[in-house]
């Protein structure tokens, strides 16, 4: 009887492991359809900037994000923009991957362009209060800092995120 209770306690710990990783996994799909499972980029820093193409402070973000993707290019560093705005057409923060692939042409944003319908992953994820944010994961995949939001114009966000994931590298 007590190698089954040790039995059965080794096994409830490995399904919880188990669910637990599951549970910190987390995919989005770009606007060309390909699914980006976040747990595949452990070995790299992650760097999340979320906002929305009707945000006036994602154009900031998207000046930032460029920086960073061109500074960290060819290191171990993935840095993807998730747009927030809604996929219902009902909604007035609606906007199609056309309207959003436009948003990323008109501010050169050449890094891959993530959906997140309405913020439903990211944010509750996240625990993020408003937009536009940037999130930064260590080479584990967990929270490292952040997240960083209230962005002000006046200041190159760019510069703090470099020293954070420079650490990190």
């Amino acid at each position: 009887m007590k190698n089954i209770k040790i039995i059965f306690a080794a096994l409830s710990l490995v399904i919880a492991a188990a669910f637990s990783v599951s549970a910190q996994s987390v995919s989005f799909t770009s606007l060309g359809g390909e699914k980006i499972d976040l747990e595949s980029q452990k070995g790299k820093v992650v760097v999340l900037a979320i906002g929305a193409s009707w945000l006036p402070l994602s154009k900031d973000q998207a000046t930032a994000i460029n920086k960073l993707s061109r500074k960290y290019n060819g290191k171990d560093v993935a840095i993807y923009f998730i747009a927030t705005d809604s996929a219902s057409a009902k909604s007035k923060n609606y906007a199609s991957n056309d309207q959003i692939q436009k948003f990323a042409d008109s501010n050169k944003i050449t890094i891959t362009v993530l959906r997140d319908s309405d913020g439903v992953e990211s944010i509750k994820r996240y625990k993020l209060d408003q937009l536009p944010a940037f999130i930064i994961l260590d080479k584990e995949g967990t929270l490292a800092d952040g997240p960083f939001t209230g962005i002000d114009p006046k200041t190159d966000i760019s510069v703090l995120l470099s020293q954070k994931i420079d650490k990190l590298l």
